[in-house]
């Protein structure tokens, strides 16, 4: 994994468990639904986020060195299984 793209998803990563940590003392505090369920969807958007640094770099790096080295299949299985997976 390139140094930068890892570097960001770690601090986006933190910054997921901050909000993680947000959302049970909101629960634990009995804040109202509705603003905890802002949170959750910050939370998800959070999560999105992480995704899209790490396919940036299986694009990038590890599909562009699968394709190259003629695993042509096995990179195009993996590029339609996260593209479902985002779909869901």
């Amino acid at each position: 994994m390139r140094q930068d793209i890892k570097s960001k998803a770690i601090r986006r990563l933190k910054i997921v468990e901050g909000q993680i940590r947000g959302l049970q003392k909101m629960v634990e505090d009995e804040k109202y639904c509705i603003d905890i369920i802002t949170q959750t969807s910050a939370v998800k958007q959070s999560l999105s986020s992480v995704e899209d640094v790490l396919m940036e770099n299986h694009l990038g790096h590890c599909v562009h060195h699968q394709m190259s080295s003629g695993q042509v299949d096995k990179a195009k299985s993996e590029v339609l299984k996260v593209y479902k997976l985002k779909r869901k």
